[in-house]
């Protein structure tokens, strides 16, 4: 994290993919993917060469408040963007690994206009688009860490509509993650059905897992089609 800090966002990869002849160079990401709950999500973004957002940089550096103000002026000043997520039972079908890169790749596809050039945080997606893959992308590339940006604050909302859902794990606080409360949850409660059943804390767990009576399929479909308008919302 110390390296990070160092580190400085700039449009330095930008502009030499602009140099090749790019126009439209977006930068992908994703967060969640150390997460025990959920799904892995991925962002986007195309920026708009004539316009800075500043105060760009990882979003894992960022607090929630600047997170949100930043992913409001991406989404009014991007040329394009888009945030996609798969989904904790895909995940483990896949592995994270892919889960994450399925996820960036259904992002790109998700952009209109279509990007030409990609800068992917540390990977390859599977697509034909020319793209470079950077180490720490989220902390030197502005694209990328716009997508972050997105996608962190995309993962955090879904995040606070299944807190309700499973009350007892404290999801709103800590989105998933492996925080003292969510593993003492997860020893006195067992694993819900949207736990990561592959991810050692979910799975070296005592309890079993349990369909609680409150998850029921009406609620989840509820959810899951109120994050879809939201997100049509926000694109309109």
């Amino acid at each position: 994290m110390r390296l990070l800090k160092k580190l400085r966002c700039t449009l330095r990869y930008e502009k030499l993919a602009w140099a090749t002849g790019a126009t439209l160079v977006a930068g992908v990401d994703e967060v969640g993917r150390g997460s025990l709950f959920g799904p892995v999500v991925a962002g986007a973004v195309i920026l708009d060469p004539g316009y800075r957002v500043r105060g760009l940089r990882d979003s894992k550096l960022l607090l929630s408040e600047r997170r949100q103000v930043l992913a409001q002026r991406i989404r009014e000043h991007a040329i394009g963007w888009a945030v996609a997520g798969v989904d904790a039972a895909r995940i483990e079908q896949i592995n994270i690994y892919q889960a994450s890169r399925v996820a960036m790749r259904e992002a790109v596809m998700r952009l209109a206009p279509a990007a030409d050039h990609l800068l992917v945080d540390a990977l390859r997606l599977d697509c034909e688009l020319p793209q470079r893959a950077i180490i720490h992308g989220d902390a030197v590339s502005a694209s990328i860490a716009a997508a972050s940006i997105l996608a962190k604050v995309e993962r955090d909302r879904m995040m606070c509509e299944w807190d309700p859902v499973f009350p007892e794990y404290g999801l709103a606080s800590h989105k998933g993650y492996s925080t003292t409360k969510h593993l003492a949850a997860l020893r006195e409660y067992g694993p819900t059905p949207l736990h990561r059943q592959s991810f050692a804390p979910v799975w070296q767990n005592p309890v079993p897992q349990e369909v609680f009576e409150f998850m029921d399929e009406t609620a989840v479909v509820e959810i899951l089609e109120d994050c879809a308008q939201e997100e049509r919302a926000a694109r309109a």
